[in-house]
């Protein structure tokens, strides 16, 4: 599976060069590639249905545990068969929804990229291996909803999707980093055998906590949903992939598959059911309001994603496989209708419903395909979507507390998708208006109906034949959240008369009851206004512009732009964190008389030599107000100092001395011409607060010479140095050995970062900015 990531990434980095090299042809290539891909998985499905899953490892970082391990179990599976299949008529329809689009390769490349980090986050055992992953996700979907990044609500709507995601991620990758300690394991299989161990750990709540926020920001759960209204501003086929069957599906999925080791107790379940519950709720309402074709699929999406939530909240072992199924169902209908969407405001060049009439008649495939999701989204027999919402009344109406308010949630819900669907399937496409027919420019091609109504047939399908089709492997993904007692689902289109039939019928009633309203709720924003500008996303842009403020605050005063206050500021936390360890721990060095005397007799005469040349330089270097008297002087002390290195036996420390020193005084000579007049900037209580500094900084570092002295590191590393640079390394000169050889990588990383800050100089410097601008 390790070769299925790599190809992706491969394919994905190659999209722009085979656009160049194929032109409209490059939607071949990229839809035969997750053709294959499911193809690959497919071959797993006997004997995951057999109760074999299959692991894969890859050695990554061994020594700190962690590797590349792919597990595909019955949930597993199921993720990727779904991401790879809507990944070919994905890939397919933006051919031609781009078709023409001089950057189409770089859409490509956004859109595999992400692809391919939603299959490693699905097949995934290691979870620092899922965290790479999923945040790779958020960087691709953020890439992908910016891609009309000349307009400004392209560019803030994938900001705003990235802030509020990547905030959940950080907060997942703490859960995931202590959920590690306290099963000492990153394995996802072997953290579900230590459940009892991690239930009664310390860690649990805060690791519950930090992964319950993950999932919600990534899932759109309220509060954190009003990233994905906002990021319809990205292309349709973006929408149809990422906020219907996919990334949305990502925190659904990660709560599914942590169940099995951390879900069962009164935090996990009820949290998330009361905020299943009430995205659920918010996300229908909101869904009533809307005019544009696209705000619509994404709130009716938010809602979904509640109710999917809502059900793992439930946790019974029904409401878990009820979860599989309603999960599937949604993600036929809702990319359909996204598709759909995207080709009505291709075709028409809007997507506001009061504009668009009659469309039927001018494009009858596309209108097969809304009538045939419509049906499967309002929940009506034989489609797969009837099931599906049939199990999640159910579920809710079973749950073992709160069932009742549960219930009405959801059929409140229910009610919205089938107005809502009526709007879609009919509204704007058969219903007789007082109004012309909407003009069309030009009519779809296939490859913008034939992959919606592909997925609607599928609805219908897999209603009609569900046990043939989908129950086996939606049985196994059952089997890998609730355990054995899963798997055993029989799905059926008539179950008798009952109290899920009887609310299913008032569900679609009540629904038509809506659609006819519909003009009632779409005047509704204007009434709660007020509400509106206190709610989410409004605090959202409040803790943006706090957060820029206090930003900008800290960075005013911290990155003042005097190099003195950089250097002092790194001096004084350096003293205090020495008197820190000193305090801490009891460093007391104590110098007797008899260590100053034997000190001071064991210095040379031409040590003291030095000490006169440097003393003097030191002091005369602070006062004089010449240029070239200090860059001389400066140099005076330098050379002094590399001739200690020689009298101490460090040869190569003296020959690095010795050529900074000249370098250093070639390169200020050369510009001292250049540099303005030399003025004085620093008062006498500056220069008392200078020297005083100084001072202490330099008592600071002898005090620590002295316990260096005293208290001896015994490290093996100095012995090791000395016997393998020669024989080893064949270098007599061991710190050039170390730079070179030992610490190959670390010296060619700094000489890069020298080389990259140098070109960016030299760059600025080149700027010629006319009179009046800036730099």
């Amino acid at each position: 599976m390790i070769f299925i990531i790599i190809a992706g990434l491969i394919i994905a980095f190659l999209a722009p060069l085979l656009h160049r090299l194929l032109g409209k042809f490059i939607a071949v290539p990229m839809v035969l590639l997750p053709l294959g891909m499911f193809a690959y998985f497919c071959t797993f499905i006997s004997p995951v249905l057999a109760g074999q899953p299959v692991l894969q490892e890859h050695s990554w970082v061994p020594a700190l545990g962690v590797n590349f391990q792919f597990l595909l179990d019955g949930l597993g599976l199921f993720f990727a068969l779904l991401i790879t299949s809507f990944g070919v008529l994905v890939m397919g329809y933006a051919g031609s929804y781009l078709k023409g689009d001089e950057q189409l390769g770089r859409f490509y490349l956004y859109l595999t990229l992400f692809m391919t980090a939603m299959i490693g986050v699905v097949i995934s055992n290691n979870i620092l291996g899922l965290l790479v992953f999923w945040e790779l996700t958020s960087i691709s979907s953020y890439l992908l909803i910016s891609y009309k990044h000349k307009y400004e609500v392209a560019r803030a709507s994938a900001l705003q999707a990235l802030l509020i995601t990547n905030g959940g991620g950080l907060c997942l990758m703490a859960g995931l980093i202590l959920l590690g300690i306290a099963g000492d394991s990153y394995a996802i299989t072997e953290l579900v055998q230590l459940r009892p161990e991690l239930l009664a750990h310390d860690f649990y709540l805060p690791v519950v906590l930090l992964i319950m926020l993950g999932a919600f920001t990534k899932s759109a759960q309220f509060p954190f949903h009003v990233w994905l209204p906002n990021a319809m501003a990205a292309p349709t086929p973006v929408s149809a992939y990422l906020h219907s069957a996919t990334m949305v599906k990502a925190g659904v999925y990660l709560l599914a598959r942590f169940t099995p080791m951390l879900g069962g107790t009164e935090v996990w379940n009820y949290t998330i059911m009361a905020v299943g519950a009430t995205t659920a709720v918010v996300g229908a309402f909101l869904a009533l309001q809307q005019l544009d074709l696209k705000a619509i699929l994404a709130y009716t999406t938010i809602s979904a994603l509640g109710s999917l939530v809502t059900l793992i909240g439930i946790g019974s072992t029904f409401a878990l496989e009820a979860m599989m199924v309603f999960l599937l169902a949604h993600a036929l209908y809702k990319g359909a209708l996204f598709m759909i969407a995207g080709t009505v405001d291709h075709a028409t060049g809007t997507r506001d419903t009061t504009k668009l009439h009659l469309l039927g008649r001018r494009m009858p495939m596309l209108a097969a395909a809304a009538v045939l999701s419509s049906l499967s989204m309002a929940g009506i027999i034989p489609f797969f979507g009837f099931i599906g919402k049939e199990l999640l009344y159910e579920g809710a109406f079973e749950a073992p507390s709160y069932a009742m308010p549960l219930t009405i949630g959801i059929v409140f819900s229910g009610i919205a998708f089938v107005a809502v669907a009526m709007r879609l399937g009919y509204g704007i496409f058969f219903r007789k208006s007082a109004h012309e027919a909407t003009a069309i420019g030009h009519a779809p091609e296939p490859g913008l109906w034939l992959p919606p109504l592909l997925l609607g047939i599928a609805g219908l399908v897999f209603g009609l034949l569900p046990n043939l089709t989908v129950t086996p492997i939606l049985n196994a993904a059952g089997v890998s959240i609730a355990g054995a007692e899963a798997g055993q689902l029989e799905l059926a289109l008539w179950h008798g008369f009952n109290p899920i039939l009887l609310l299913t019928i008032l569900t679609i009633l009540l629904g038509i009851v809506a659609y006819v309203f519909t003009n009632v709720f779409t005047t509704w924003p204007v009434h709660l206004e007020r509400l509106y500008n206190i709610g989410p996303g409004q605090l959202y842009y409040f803790f943006k512009r706090i957060s820029a403020r206090g930003a900008k605050g800290l960075t005013g005063s911290v990155q003042s732009g005097y190099l003195r206050y950089y250097v002092a500021t790194i001096i004084i936390t350096f003293i205090f964190l020495v008197i820190g360890a000193i305090l801490q721990e009891n460093l007391y060095a104590v110098i007797t008389r008899d260590t100053w005397i034997k000190a001071f007799s064991e210095i040379r005469i031409y040590e003291y030599i030095l000490l006169i040349l440097m003393v003097p330089a030191t002091i005369y270097v602070s006062q004089t107000n010449s240029r070239l008297i200090a860059i001389t002087t400066m140099s005076l002390i330098g050379y002094a100092i590399a001739l200690a290195y020689i009298f101490f036996g460090a040869p190569d420390l003296a020959a690095t001395q010795f050529l900074i020193e000249t370098l250093t005084a070639v390169l200020f000579v050369l510009v001292l011409h250049k540099l303005p007049t030399l003025r004085t900037i620093k008062t006498y209580r500056a220069n008392l607060a200078s020297i005083t500094l100084s001072t202490v900084f330099g008592a600071t570092m002898a005090y620590v010479m002295v316990m260096v002295r005293q208290f001896p590191l015994d490290s093996e590393l100095k012995a090791y140095y000395g016997e393998a640079s020669w024989l080893e390394a064949k270098g007599r000169n061991i710190v050039n050995v170390i730079l070179v050889d030992f610490r190959a990588f670390d010296t060619l990383g700094e000489i890069t970062v020298l080389a990259v800050a140098a070109l960016g100089i030299f760059s600025l410097l080149n700027l010629y900015p006319e009179k009046g601008d800036q730099l």
